[in-house]
């Protein structure tokens, strides 16, 4: 099985060079590496000039658009392995990573994607907690993560983790990531609608917390600042996961999420509840996620209704949508 590594990078060279090196030390060699690398990114552009003593097939891509979505879609378009594997630059798959990763999919014709945890290490600390509910999409909206701190056995799941996915190239033949996604980097949540199209056209997900890279959480150079809070990048964040949702919501369950999504919430996307729960604590913090969450929500409404309006009135259908993701190859 030929496994490519696609890697979207910017301005980070020193942890581009941690995650090649690694690649370097797989039990099973890369058939492809890609590299996508921002037009603007002179730091990587040296780097990559200077570092001579690759030993892997590495290729690169350069891209005129900001954003990660923009970044991996570029490399999507020239994989040529039978699996895509897509990582962070500031990640360090384990030395066994793709020899478990192709196990997976030469075991069942029907996986269309493999995850796994990310071991995160915080300063000089290590992130070790665990948790047996991962990547879970309740019905009425609430998305699980905890892809971090994942514990067990494998098991399949609805949606996995950036940093650590890979899928099966006959699965996701002709899908990309939706470039409605708000944000100029990080663009949180851009996974969610990509794995629930493959999930409805009846792919399995598996999580397996052996399938592991070590993550080394580093600078972005936008306006996500991860635990500090932005809010722009807050509102980008819940407008991403609202638009994700509604494309693959049924009528009933699109109602039931803006009625939790208003009165509920969560502590990333802050509904009435969670912010009467969190003001004692965040006070005047609290108030502006939830504002933010508020801004969210109703700009995610908009961006899927105004594509939905524009699709009927043309007569056709964007590849995200639920409708359109039964076009896509299915399993055997």
């Amino acid at each position: 099985m030929r496994n490519t590594v696609l890697i979207p990078t910017y301005r980070r060279p020193q942890d581009l060079l941690r995650c090649l090196l690694a690649l370097q030390a797989q039990t099973k060699p890369p058939y492809q590496v890609i590299v996508t690398v921002r037009d603007t990114d002179t730091e990587t552009w040296q780097f990559l000039e200077e570092f001579k003593d690759c030993k892997l097939p590495l290729q690169t891509v350069k891209v005129t658009v900001g954003g990660v979505v923009a970044a991996m879609n570029a490399g999507l378009e020239v994989v040529e392995g039978d699996t895509v594997s897509i990582t962070d630059d500031d990640a360090a798959p384990y030395p066994n990573w793709l020899e478990r990763i192709s196990a997976y999919f030469l075991s069942d014709d029907s996986i269309g994607g493999v995850g796994g945890r990310d071991w995160v290490h915080q300063g000089n600390q290590l992130l070790d907690d665990s948790r047996e509910i991962v990547g879970q999409l309740q019905w009425f909206g609430r998305v699980i993560g905890n892809h971090h701190l994942g514990v067990g056995q494998p098991r399949e799941v609805d949606v996995l983790k950036g940093v650590n996915m890979s899928f099966r190239t006959s699965a996701i033949a002709g899908l990309r990531f939706d470039e409605r996604m708000q944000g100029t980097g990080a663009q949180v949540h851009f996974e969610l609608a990509f794995c629930l199209t493959l999930k409805r056209a009846g792919w399995k997900l598996i999580y397996d917390p052996e399938v592991a890279v070590n993550h080394y959480p580093a600078q972005r150079f936008d306006e996500d600042q991860r635990q500090k809070f932005n809010n722009i990048a807050f509102t980008n964040a819940v407008h991403n996961e609202t638009l994700a949702l509604l494309e693959h919501f049924s009528f009933l369950q699109k109602l039931v999420f803006a009625f939790w999504g208003i009165f509920v919430g969560t502590r990333e996307a802050l509904g009435l509840l969670q912010w009467w729960r969190l003001h004692k604590s965040e006070g005047t913090l609290a108030r502006q996620k939830w504002l933010a969450s508020m801004q969210g929500r109703w700009q995610g409404f908009r961006t899927w209704n105004k594509t939905h309006h524009q699709a009927s009135k043309m007569g056709s259908r964007v590849l995200s949508t639920p409708d359109n993701c039964f076009q896509m190859d299915k399993p055997s």
